[in-house]
């Protein structure tokens, strides 16, 4: 799929019968979409929906050169190539209700973009506007170390953010992580860029189901900041939901692990009843 002059790689899930709907699967910052496999493998053959994955462009699949040249930015992957798969999975299956679910990045971008009234709904997974003062204590000093000048000057030098020699995660484009930074640091986060480096919001365009969940143990993005979510979806029939990690036998989930195969018995209530009936 193309977004802009970008060319996104995607993957499709379809159930063995007709799909009753088309989910959209928007990834977290930094998180491949082969990432979402098993559980887009589940949402096709036990609740009967196709899906679409995708990686952000210059990530991933989709990455077509060195990532040092690379000029994506937060803007591109939240807003263009969030709007890219959208419009795509619209187009495949113009008769289907379409549904998103976002994970991190992939929750709070919808009021930027284009076309909301098409959406029937929307499901978020650790997604919210988080600033460095929402982190529980003992997480602040690596959050602290990721927005530092000492990281900020690696990834200027090397032309992108090398997070896996760093230990911080995937690499990811300089553009990326210095929007994503500010957005980190500033109160008020992706509003701060509104008219400017992202498009005006229109708060009010989604009407549609949206269900918002965040996990007990998430440093992240803890649930504090996922219920601030809530504002971004004024018009939105919402529902809440928190994952403890006990209640699924697991030790933690944390900010990436909702959607780790060791967590399956947590994805029922991720979606809920939605595609139940």
């Amino acid at each position: 799929m193309r977004s802009g002059e970008a060319v996104l790689a995607g993957t499709l899930f379809v159930p063995r019968g007709a799909p009753r709907a088309i989910v959209v699967m928007n990834s977290a910052t930094g998180v491949p979409q082969r990432y979402y496999r098993a559980f887009a493998t589940w949402l096709a053959e036990d609740k009967g929906v196709a899906v679409l994955t995708y990686d952000y462009r210059d990530f991933g699949d989709s990455a077509r050169h060195p990532m040092s040249v690379s000029k994506a930015t937060m803007t591109d992957w939240g807003v263009h190539d969030q709007q890219a798969a959208r419009d795509c999975a619209a187009a495949m299956f113009p008769d289907l209700p379409l549904w998103v679910i976002g994970h991190s990045l992939g929750g709070f971008m919808l009021p930027f973009q284009r076309g909301q009234g098409r959406i029937a709904g929307l499901i978020t997974v650790a997604s919210g506007p988080v600033h460095l003062d929402d982190h529980p204590w003992w997480y602040r000093p690596a959050a602290r170390f990721l927005w530092s000048r000492t990281v900020r000057a690696i990834a200027t030098m090397r032309g992108y953010l090398p997070g896996r020699a760093l230990r911080l995660g995937a690499d990811v484009p300089l553009g990326v992580y210095r929007q994503w930074r500010r957005w980190c640091v500033t109160h008020g986060g992706v509003t701060v860029d509104a008219g400017g480096a992202v498009p005006y919001p229109d708060w009010t365009a989604f009407d549609g189901q949206a269900r918002i969940v965040a996990v007990a143990d998430d440093p992240m993005v803890p649930p504090a900041a996922v219920w601030r979510l809530m504002q971004f979806y004024p018009e939105a029939r919402k529902s809440q939901a928190v994952l403890h990690p006990a209640s699924y036998g697991l030790s933690r989930i944390g900010h990436i692990g909702a959607f780790a195969k060791p967590s399956r018995a947590a994805w029922p209530d991720i979606v809920g009843p939605v595609f139940d009936t």
